[in-house]
Formats: structure tokens, C-alpha cells, sequence
């Protein structure tokens, strides 16, 4: 065991974060178990888990900022999209703000561990599964080889309002108070913010893209929130143990990770819907249950 994060290691933790942060399957709950499998323990450990989050941010701005731009516009009085927007994700971030300030010490001694993790992975796969077999058998998506299309959906632009499906300036601000209210859940690591927004969007009639877009745009308040909340209580911990080398190799690898993981979750969850993710997080759960009960 030790507390003491190597430039591979942080390289390491660096694509896990990048490439599970916006997919349904936690990237806190994977950086858990990896930090286990490492040895690696500690506060120090803890913090840098969620402090490179930011490079993941950097790449969520970077791919929207085009309605970044319309949002800022919007806080101008200039846009109406962008400033109801805006005003959404605000909403849709309080709750979890205030339930993540109040518990925030006693989620880290009880809920990042592997028990809780592995439990929190095998129930959101359930959920998933079970949400594209009631989608699909009530009809209200297509199975995934008829609502393929040969061109993914651009990333970071204005959705076709003429395509006669809802946007994302079509949800209302009691909708982003629920999706806020789901994202609670997320607290509990292994069970993944990415999951339970995007199942709460399509739960509220939002075509898949709309949904994860709306994920990934929250994001930003939520996850830099944490981040910022970590590096201020934790951040001199992790600079001693750690230092600007190994820091900076985790969020240039994270935020390199994320922007090409974005780019492929896009596609793949327009043409394969949630499940594939739901059986790829019960697979993990029972791998790992079976290891650490050997």
C-alpha cells in the first residue's frame, strides 16, 4: 500500500478518468477500484481522483462551446435559448451542490470503497437493461439497427429543431429540477452522474442525444464545483504528496481522453442505446466481487 501517486500512475488514472467520465458506467467507481488494484491509499489518493475531473472539463468546454457561447449571450440578454439554458443547468446543479457540501466527509470514509462500488455498478446495469426493454417494447425508440443513421450526430452545435424531436431549450425548468434531483444519486460512487441524467432526460421524452448533451453540459457546474471544492480542501495534501509533474500528467491525459470519448459515446449511443453499458457494468461488478472475495 501507498500514498504516493507515480507519473504512470497519474497517466493511468488520467485515461480511466477521461474515457469513463461522460459514459454510464462512473469513472469515480472505476478510479476506486484501479486506485485498490495500484495499492494506492490516502486523502491525497482521494483528492486527485477528483481534481483531474477538471481536464475532463476543459474538454466538454472545448467541444461546446458553441452553445457555451449562447449561454454566455444569454446571461447578457442577447440569446433566450442560451439564457433559459443557462438558467436550467443552475437549477438542475443545486440540488446535488448542497447534498455534496452537507455529506461530503462522510460519502468519502463510507462510499469509496469496493463494496460500495461493486454494488452501485451491478444495480445501475439493471436499471439501464431494463430501460432500453421498456423503451423499446412500448415503442418509444426504435430497435437500434432501424435508428441507426449513417451520420452521427454533430457534437457541440445547435440540434435540427425542424426534425420534429425535442431539444434541449425544450426542457422546462421543473424537468431540470428532477434531473437535478437524480443526479443526487450520484453521490454514491460506482453509480455514475453520466447514468442517472441521461436516463432521467430519455424518462422525460428527450431523444438520446439531447439527453447526454444535457449530461455533458452539467457537468460543468457539478463536476467543477467538486473539483474546485477537493482542490481548496485537499489541495495542499495532494501537492505535497504528488507535486506539478504528476498533476499535470493526469489532466492533460484526462481531458485529451475525454474529448475523443465524447465524440464516440455520441455515436454509439444512437445506434446501441444504454444496454451494451448496463451489461459492461454487471460484468465488471462480478468480476471484481469474485477477486476480492477469493
Amino acid at each position: 500500500m501507498t500514498t504516493t501517486i507515480e507519473p504512470l500512475h497519474a497517466v493511468l488514472l488520467g485515461l480511466i478518468e477521461g474515457i469513463t467520465e461522460f459514459l454510464p458506467v462512473s469513472s469515480t467507481g472505476h478510479l476506486i477500484l484501479v486506485s485498490h488494484a495500484l495499492g494506492l491509499r490516502g486523502e491525497a489518493v482521494k483528492t486527485f481522483q477528483i481534481v483531474i475531473q477538471a481536464g475532463a472539463l476543459v474538454a466538454v468546454g472545448g467541444l461546446y462551446r458553441v452553445r457555451l457561447a449562447a449561454m454566455w449571450r444569454g446571461l447578457r440578454g442577447l440569446d433566450p435559448p442560451g439564457r433559459r439554458l443557462l438558467t436550467n443547468l443552475f437549477v438542475s446543479f443545486l440540488p446535488a451542490a448542497v447534498l455534496g457540501l452537507l455529506f461530503h466527509r462522510t460519502i468519502k470514509a463510507h462510499l469509496f470503497g469496493t463494496g460500495p462500488v461493486v454494488a452501485a455498478l451491478a444495480l445501475g446495469g439493471l436499471l439501464m437493461i431494463g430501460l432500453d426493454l421498456w423503451r423499446r417494447r412500448t415503442g418509444v425508440v426504435p430497435p437500434p439497427a432501424a435508428s441507426a443513421s449513417p451520420r452521427p450526430p454533430a457534437v457541440g452545435g445547435y440540434p435540427d429543431a425542424a426534425a420534429g424531436v425535442r431539444t434541449l431549450e425544450s426542457i422546462t425548468v421543473r424537468e431540470a429540477l428532477l434531473i437535478g434531483c437524480v443526479q443526487c444519486l450520484a453521490l454514491w460512487p460506482g453509480t455514475s452522474r453520466a447514468m442517472v441524467t441521461i436516463v432521467a432526460g430519455l424518462l422525460l421524452g428527450l431523444p438520446a442525444t439531447a439527453a447526454a448533451e444535457y449530461s455533458f453540459l452539467l457537468a460543468l457546474p457539478t463536476l467543477g464545483a467538486a473539483t474546485l471544492f477537493d482542490a481548496v480542501t485537499g489541495g495542499e495534501v495532494l501537492w505535497r504528496e504528488t507535486g506539478p509533474l504528476v498533476l499535470a500528467g493526469g489532466f492533460v491525459t484526462a481531458g485529451i481522453a475525454a474529448a475523443l470519448a465524447i465524440r464516440g459515446f455520441i455515436a454509439y449511443l444512437t445506434r446501441h442505446g444504454l444496454a451494451p453499458f448496463g451489461w459492461y457494468r454487471i460484468g465488471l461488478a462480478g468480476i471484481v466481487w469474485i477477486i476480492v472475495t477469493q
